[in-house]
């Protein structure tokens, strides 16, 4: 009778352990459950956060062709620029000059109308004195 009493005991604290165990098991799985959902979930947005670096690495290489673009055409700009301004002042220095070689035309002619006057006075006067005569 004892060895009944002591195997019904040992079954019920094997059976508790056995429901214990069954209880844990469930807990795990479905902690498993949850973890593969949150693994899943994580790997999505690994998926997209490496889809958006891929998209900045691709926008950040546009970005830095454009800039070494405009850079070229700033340098092109500063040169045509330069150029310009070079033939500006030429052109301004020549204006000078031509002006100079104008203001001193027209002070010669000025000069030869007064001559071209004073001959014609002189020659009427000739004219006049002989006329006289």
């Amino acid at each position: 009778r004892e060895k009944a009493e002591a195997a019904d005991a040992s079954y019920e604290e094997v059976s508790k352990k056995l429901l214990q165990c069954d209880s844990d098991l469930e807990k795990a799985e479905e902690r498993a459950d949850t973890g593969e959902t949150k693994i899943l979930e994580l790997e999505e947005e690994l998926r997209v956060v490496a889809n958006n670096l891929k998209s900045l690495e691709v926008a950040e290489e546009k970005a830095n062709q454009r800039e070494k673009s405009y850079k070229e055409q700033i340098k092109s700009l500063t040169a045509k620029l330069k150029q310009a301004e070079a033939r500006a002042e030429f052109a301004d220095k020549s204006v000078q000059k031509l002006q100079k070689e104008v203001d001193r035309l027209e002070d010669e002619l000025v000069a030869e109308q007064e001559k071209f006057k004073a001959i014609t006075e002189e020659l009427e006067q000739t004219f006049a004195e002989m006329s006289g005569y």
